[in-house]
């Protein structure tokens, strides 16, 4: 079994918790929020923080109507 590099565990992580919290909307479109976040912000100098910038970006991504009020 090959092991998931950790670039690849963190968008699991991401896609996994914002589907989640918003159980509502379409996980698909929640993966690939995440993974376009994910490729702007890869070559980020300072990794500890790509998680949470990388959930921040794919919530701006999912437009407000496909949000619940009040977690956007």
């Amino acid at each position: 079994m090959i092991a998931e590099s950790d670039d690849a565990l963190t968008i699991r992580h991401v896609a996994e918790r914002l589907i989640k919290s918003h159980p509502a909307l379409d996980a698909g479109l929640v993966q690939e929020s995440v993974q376009t976040a994910y490729e702007e912000l890869r070559y980020a100098r300072v990794r500890a923080y790509l998680p949470v910038l990388m959930e921040r970006r794919a919530k701006d991504l999912l437009s407000s109507d496909e949000l619940p009020a009040g977690d956007s």
